[in-house]
């Protein structure tokens, strides 16, 4: 059995241990990775525990990469995003706006509402609008149109309006103008950060072609599977920060002293406004 299958198999619960209620988390990027580079730790996590997760990707990639492009890329592309979600346990979903020319236009806009509302989510996670990349803002700048609208019956009336404001959150970053990233919600992905490499591990045309080539690394990158994988280890690593560590310790006491890998997010303006006890009940990962 592979290695991967090996991870699958221990992702996988019985009907008894999954969620009564489950909590459902859409987290939506700009291109096809994206999604599970900042979030595919938490992903596993709320997938393990019987709960919903679903990735949105705003654009189909069709650009992002050296030698290849348009219809068929974007194709590749996508069979990527499926297969990662299918190693995650979770939903996928690409939409058909072109990779590097996404713009906050109302139609986008309205692509964003109904999703979220179809998802019916509890937590919506996105980018920050301050990034080096425009798509990424840009999708960042989309969630926020979005936020109070999806709760407007009248606006992409065909997909029901959602009673309840999500939690919205956004990813990490390294960005530090006009205000650097905010740690509010800092999770452990210790005991899933296999499943975030297997998942990530499907992006087989950007972690180890157009990622590496850009960077002038397409040489080091191993020809074999397993090879590429540990490659991509190597590489790619998500150690917890100091700048978190103090976030994390309000959670996990003592033990934030431990944890080696992490995701964080901040939380937003938009949405509800969470107090600790709902913190915990929509992020049900802590001690307690």
């Amino acid at each position: 059995m592979s290695a991967i299958r090996k991870l699958l198999a221990l992702a996988m619960l019985t009907a008894a241990q999954l969620s009564a209620d489950p909590i459902r988390v859409i987290a939506i990027g700009a291109h096809p990775d994206d999604c599970d580079i900042k979030a595919g730790g938490i992903a596993a996590k709320y997938a393990a525990g019987g709960h919903m997760v679903k990735f949105v990707s705003v654009t189909n990639g069709d650009a992002g990469h050296q030698a290849e492009g348009g219809g068929m890329l974007a194709a590749r592309r996508r069979a990527e995003a499926l297969e990662s979600g299918r190693r995650l346990g979770i939903e996928y979903e690409v939409l058909d706006n072109h990779d590097g020319e996404l713009v906050p236009s109302l139609d986008v806009r309205l692509q964003i509402i109904r999703r979220i509302r179809a998802w019916n989510a509890d937590i919506v996670i996105a980018p920050r609008p301050n990034d080096y990349h425009p798509d990424h803002r840009y999708t960042g700048i989309l969630v926020q149109d979005a936020s109070y609208m999806v709760t407007v019956p009248n606006i992409a009336s065909d997909t029901p309006a959602i009673r309840k404001n999500p939690l919205f959150l956004y990813f990490s970053d390294r960005f530090a103008r006009p205000q650097p990233f905010r740690p509010d919600i800092v999770v452990s992905i210790d005991d899933v950060i296999e499943n975030k490499y297997a998942a990530m591990d499907a992006h087989v045309s950007q972690f180890y072609e157009w990622l590496p080539w850009h960077a002038g690394a397409l040489d080091q990158v191993p020809k074999d599977p397993q090879g590429r994988l540990e490659w991509l280890k190597s590489v790619r690593r998500f150690s917890m920060p100091e700048a978190w560590r103090a976030s994390a310790r309000a959670r996990y006491g003592d033990a934030a002293a431990q944890i080696r890998h992490a995701e964080a997010f901040e939380i937003t303006e938009y949405g509800i406004q969470p107090d600790e006890k709902e913190i915990r009940r929509l992020v049900p990962f802590f001690p307690k």
